[in-house]
């Protein structure tokens, strides 16, 4: 991973995809807000690099939730947003987020099943048990990786990708993110992010077909740093 003067943290870069570390408060692509998103300073950075002139072509593949961390693709040309997009469709792109949670999950391994409604005007969505009216079908599967004093690291693999998908199910199960006033936590987080780092991964490139996989640093500070140390201290990882 290498820093840019635009403070990018980039974890790969090709001809066809650039691949970015996303750090808490970074929105993906521009909403009402107005704030500049992390796409307009990923064009920034390719406009410079390579003495560019005129637009930059730049897709958005996937997004992550302004609080969240971790890994987001860009997409530098339309034949690798296309497939990258199709891709996505068919699932063949798998992602590996890690989040710590309030308390300890039973069983500390499993898969959680829901049904979940998004609400735009509040911009939060909310699960059921069983098909309800414009709900959509919500997947996961987690791992207990490590117990802290106060809160569980999980492992979680997405089978569907829903607006708030981890979020929501987690809180629904008594098991909020930490930080994550939105769906329950008890405190937030002093820099307004929540403990969910999408850490890994995996799927062939559109292009070469090269199986690719890449792992995003946690952030820095004390409980993921303290995560770290213990999984590097039990597992080596």
């Amino acid at each position: 991973m290498r820093s840019t003067k635009n403070n990018l943290q980039v974890l790969h870069e090709d001809n066809h995809l650039i691949i970015i570390n996303k750090k808490v408060g970074d929105i993906v692509q521009g909403d009402k807000t107005g704030d500049n998103p992390l796409s307009e300073i990923v064009k920034e950075y390719i406009k410079d690099k390579y003495k560019k002139p005129g637009k930059v072509f730049l897709g958005v593949v996937h997004r992550l939730d302004r609080p969240t961390t971790g890994v987001v693709i860009f997409a530098k040309t339309s034949k690798a947003l296309e497939r990258m997009n199709k891709m996505l469709r068919e699932r063949k792109i798998q992602k590996t987020y890690w989040a710590l949670i309030e308390g300890s999950p039973s069983p500390t391994k499993g898969t959680l099943e829901h049904y979940l409604r998004k609400n735009p005007k509040n911009n939060k969505s909310t699960a059921f048990s069983k098909d309800t009216k414009d709900s959509k079908k919500a997947v996961l599967h987690y791992d207990s990786l490590l117990e802290l004093d106060n809160y569980t690291l999980l492992e979680i693999n997405l089978e569907t990708g829903r607006h708030h998908q981890i979020r929501c199910q987690l809180s629904v199960c008594g098991h909020p993110i930490k930080g994550d006033l939105k769906y329950g936590s008890k405190r937030s987080n002093s820099n307004g992010g929540i403990h969910l780092h999408a850490v890994k991964i995996d799927f062939d490139h559109p292009v070469t077909k090269e199986s690719l996989s890449f792992i995003a640093p946690l952030p820095n500070d004390n409980l993921w740093q303290l995560c770290t140390s213990k999984l590097n201290h039990q597992t080596g990882f």
